[in-house]
């Protein structure tokens, strides 16, 4: 697989660079007794385990679907990015402890030639890797490249920093190491933190992208017998694995036959260009032919979007057998009592058609 390919490749890359660097930057931190520059090394060790890590959970994520996992291992790869998140935290703290120690014991840093010239070395590799490793990471949809890209450019800006200590001591004599180390340190621990909290919420399970949402909504209702498209749900299990369903609104009058065609028209039309496998298209029918319940529905609609924080009112039925209405209503998330205002709707439209048995559901908002 090209996507698997290019991410070891990458990887491999940023492995390589990155225990170039540390052992440069050990070597020099400790010859010139920089605690700057010795965390800066032991930073870029952390950066190769995490393209380590990045391998591994690729080749676990790629491998075929079985009894057990049917859906495939793609989601083994937020967990590696997770992971990785972790070891950035954990170089955090323990840099910070490091950095505190030196604060309290300082030593008086001895810079070199070399150590100033291997800096400035590390800062353009690191802008080059994490440009790089990011560019490639949005290419191939890889969260675990993102993750390493993204801190190695935090690296650079580390580097140019411990660079600007260096010359300030160099001349003038004032050392600003030890306090270098915890501003380092606190910005790789925001940088974990960040990571986490970012990883987490996807294995939680985000909401659809918008863009990707309205383009297959739009795909979907270009057939001419959908009126709309609604309820879209993707659940993510990787990188290239998307898995959908939704519910569209039809006329009453297509048979089975029918719409068991055009299920499977928009099943394909939809993976081909988006590549969402939509797993179940589900149908609410339209009164195409009963224009008392084509004004019932405009009547509904207006009162439940006079209502704030309602963003939509779709699903509309009326059952002449049973005198029902059935239609979902969406309210914002924002409203703190969504409860309480479907109530109200409710016995709104009871009030103005006691005739009939009002049966709306309080849907949830998934997509754009």
């Amino acid at each position: 697989m090209e996507r698997e390919k290019q991410i070891i490749k990458t990887s491999i890359i940023g492995i390589i660079a990155n225990i170039a660097l540390a052992s440069f930057k050990a070597v020099v931190g400790l010859l010139s007794r920089s605690v700057a520059i010795t965390l800066d090394a032991v930073n870029n060790l952390s950066d190769a385990l995490s393209s380590i890590i990045t391998i591994i959970g690729t080749k676990i994520a790629n491998k075929k679907p079985d009894k057990k996992h049917p859906l495939g291992h793609g989601r083994v790869e937020y967990l590696s990015t997770l992971v990785i998140s972790i070891i950035i935290l954990y170089a955090g703290v323990t840099a910070l402890i490091e950095s505190v120690k030196k604060i309290i014991n300082p030593e008086t840093p001895d810079y070199s030639k070399a150590a100033i010239i291997i800096v400035t070395v590390a800062i353009f590799v690191k802008i080059f890797l994490g440009l790089y490793v990011k560019k490639k990471g949005e290419e191939y949809k890889s969260d675990a490249l993102k993750a390493s890209g993204t801190d190695a450019l935090f690296d650079s800006i580390i580097s140019t920093a411990t660079l600007v200590a260096a010359i300030i001591f160099i001349t003038t004599g004032f050392s600003l190491e030890s306090y270098l180390g915890v501003v380092i340190s606190i910005i790789i621990i925001k940088s974990g933190i960040d990571m986490i909290r970012e990883t987490i919420s996807e294995i939680l399970g985000e909401r659809v992208d918008p863009d990707l949402a309205r383009k297959v909504k739009g795909l979907i209702t270009e057939f001419p017998d959908v009126n709309g498209a609604y309820d879209l749900v993707i659940h993510n299990y990787g990188p290239e694995k998307l898995i959908g369903s939704v519910h569209i609104e039809v006329p009453e009058t297509m048979t089975a036959r029918e719409l068991d065609k055009l299920g499977r028209q928009i099943t394909a039309k939809v993976f081909m260009e988006t590549g969402v496998a939509m797993t179940g298209v589900s149908v609410y029918s339209i009164n195409s032919e009963d224009k008392e319940a084509v004004q019932i529905e405009k009547d509904i609609k207006e009162i439940c979007l006079s209502h704030e924080g309602v963003l939509e009112v779709h699903g509309f039925y009326l059952e002449r057998e049973d005198n029902t209405i059935r239609f979902d209503v969406i309210i914002d998330y924002d409203i703190k009592d969504r409860e309480s205002i479907y109530t109200h709707i409710t016995s709104e439209i009871a009030e103005k058609y006691p005739d009939y048995q009002i049966c709306p559901l309080l849907d949830v908002d998934m997509s754009e």
